[in-house]
């Protein structure tokens, strides 16, 4: 696990490339604290920069950046080729002349490969996670490449004609060619989300390289205008993963699907244990990390250490729930309770963690259990995927009987309605909630609203998963841009509303929030995180079930937890999901209360304009009150905010 970054300079103007290239990196040491390195030839404008946290052979044989065999390619990689030895013995049963290996590294495998069969062949032969670069001296062109799920990050874009890249935004900045000009158009998409999907970022001329793609900027010429940027060409399609499903259905019986998922999941968790360094995992006690770590421990000849965060708050802790699962495994097992005033004290770091806007909530105690889990291991392995792969988000269940409630008056009548109700006044709606006894009566009234006015399954999902229903109104001089939630021509054509859902957060929520969340908060602390669900072996195998193996009964992951049951006794996996949050909503009431009022200051809003300031304050004066819990609307903006004074 690896930070890397660099930049290609046409027409070779930047002054000191390799002490500009040295800076790069080293803003980004925390992703690699044990080694680093600068390559660059000048007379091309390209320098190539790494910071190395060192995994698979610890030796200087994995220093990069790394020459090929050939001398032809130059390499900055992040992130883990798990069947690396694999390919070697591919490459040698196919070479007529075999390589001489200089180490063990799966970044000297990766080169080899490139050698061998180009740089698309070699990605469709990789199981792993990983960003790189690579620079051709022969044909004087640049590859940017991202593994077929996107738990590696990877940003590019010109800035001043200078072509930038890296793991993270904030090397880019060093650049003295980067401009950093805020796009407010994604920032509505901020607003929706909480997080900024791809390929969009806060940044205009700034991209996020998509999922299962690479980027090959060509040699330039002079005919050639600098800025001219080439379309990412997919090598894995996760939407052609879900359109194949329909015509290359499983065909076994339940029994055998288990078993087979059971051996699929075996063998991905048992790649990703390889390591040269101490080795665990999270273990929150939910089905999908319950999962990782028992399949762990039936291939660990030792305890498998695991590692758990809990909370007095009895709404957000799961650590007994954990300490259940560990102590029926056998794990040597290390959990950690924090306190509010801990957990709060993550809160100033937050913009400097994630470079960009980022309001998931759970991104404090995932930073909190990646420190405690630094402090005993390098790698731990996660349990993230298993929501989006076998249905386990309760939005699958809610939205569908939603939408059947909707369904008995016809569209048109609906908006109409809708739109004469939402005009009443909120003191209506408080009274209506007192003879009710509903709490925070007018937003959870105004929530309903917008489901029972929207058109179609689509529109229903998509109200349940945003925040700010109409970010536009609320972000000034601002166009929203299309997503895969708005253009319906994205979505493939699935039967099952559940599957489309599912779809839908595989390519958005999973890659830019989840996947987001995780590598930022571990690689915070130079800690390397792996998520064996997402070995796109098992994510296609998945897929291939039908519907009914992973929601049954009302219940979610099915499947996942027949698994399960082969390792952990039934008591321990049927109890309710709990999420992995804190509670905001009392905590901007409490003790947030002035550093919040501080960032929503309506002189301060006014003054920065990018933000309908009687909105917000409408917001936070509602939400202050208790008459409704603004929590996710106003975590957005505090966190754009917080962001916009560190940036």
């Amino acid at each position: 696990m690896c930070g890397i970054t660099g930049f290609f300079d046409p027409l070779c103007a930047v002054k000191k490339p390799e002490v500009i290239a040295g800076r790069m990196a080293e803003c980004i040491a925390h992703r690699g604290p044990d080694d680093s390195g600068v390559w660059l030839d000048e007379s091309a404008g390209i320098a190539l920069a790494q910071r190395r946290l060192s995994i698979l052979d610890l030796s200087p044989a994995g220093h990069q950046p790394m020459i090929s065999p050939s001398k032809r390619y130059t390499l900055v990689y992040n992130g883990e080729i798990y069947n690396h030895k694999l390919l070697r013995i591919l490459l040698a049963q196919e070479e007529l002349q075999p390589v001489n290996w200089n180490g063990n590294s799966d970044t000297e495998t990766l080169l080899g490969c490139i050698d061998a069969w180009g740089v698309e062949e070699t990605l469709k032969k990789t199981v792993g996670m990983f960003a790189f670069a690579l620079w051709d001296c022969k044909e004087r062109s640049l590859c940017l490449a991202r593994d077929r799920m996107g738990e590696k990050p990877l940003y590019y874009g010109w800035q001043n004609g200078v072509f930038l890249f890296g793991s993270e935004l904030k090397a880019l900045k060093v650049h003295p060619s980067f401009v950093g000009e805020i796009d407010r158009d994604s920032l509505t998409l901020f607003l929706r989300h909480s997080y900024i999907p791809t390929p969009y970022t806060i940044y205009k001329g700034i991209s996020k390289l998509p999922s299962g793609s690479y980027l090959k900027l060509p040699a330039w010429k002079r005919q050639h205008s600098v800025g001219e940027m080439p379309e990412p060409i997919q090598y894995w399609s996760f939407r052609h993963v879900a359109e194949d499903s329909l015509l290359n259905s499983y065909q076994g019986d339940e029994i055998r699907a288990v078993k087979d998922l059971d051996s699929l999941l075996l063998d991905s968790v048992g790649q990703q244990m390889v390591a040269d360094v101490q080795l665990g995992a999270f273990l929150s006690g939910g089905i999908d990390s319950s999962t990782i770590v028992a399949l762990m421990q039936a291939q660990s000849d030792s305890p498998v250490k695991s590692f758990t965060i809990g909370f007095n708050e009895k709404d957000y802790n799961e650590a007994e729930y954990a300490k259940a699962v560990a102590r029926h495994l056998g794990t040597e097992h290390t959990e950690l309770y924090v306190s509010p005033v801990e957990a709060m004290e993550v809160i100033p770091r937050l913009p400097l963690l994630y470079d960009e806007p980022f309001s998931d909530a759970s991104q404090i105690p995932t930073f909190l259990v990646s420190q405690m889990t630094r402090q005993h291991v390098t790698v731990s392995l996660s349990g993230d995927g298993g929501d989006e792969l076998f249905g386990g988000y309760n939005r699958y269940l809610s939205a569908v009987a939603l939408q059947k409630k909707c369904e008995w008056l016809p569209y048109p009548l609906r908006k109409n309605l809708t739109r004469l109700l939402r005009v009443a006044p909120v003191s209506l709606w408080e009274t209506l909630g007192k003879l009710g006894h509903i709490s925070q009566a007018p937003d959870k009234i105004a929530k309903v609203l917008d489901i029972f006015s929207s058109s179609d399954q689509e529109a229903v999902y998509r109200c349940l998963i945003s925040h700010w229903k109409r970010p536009v109104d609320v972000v000034l001089g601002a166009t929203e841009p299309p997503t895969v939630l708005t253009d319906r021509g994205q979505i493939p054509s699935l039967a099952d509303f559940e599957h489309r859902m599912m779809y839908l957060d595989t390519m958005t929520y999973l890659p830019d929030d989840v996947l987001v969340k995780i590598d930022r908060a571990a690689m915070a602390v130079s800690l390397e995180t792996r998520v064996p669900f997402l070995d796109h072996r098992v994510v296609e195998f998945a897929w291939r079930l039908p519907l009914a193996m992973k929601i049954r009964n009302g219940q979610g992951k099915w499947i996942l937890r027949q698994v399960l049951k082969k390792y952990v006794p039934d008591e321990l996996i049927d109890r309710p999901k709990v999420g992995f949050g804190v509670p905001l909503d009392s905590w901007l009431r409490g003790p947030l209360r002035d550093w919040a009022e501080n960032l929503l200051a309506e002189s301060r809003l006014r003054q920065e304009g990018f933000f309908e300031t009687q909105a917000i304050r409408r917001k936070w004066d509602e939400h202050l009150s208790g008459k409704c819990n603004w929590q996710y609307h106003l975590w957005d903006v505090l966190m754009f905010q917080a962001w916009l004074e560190k940036s």
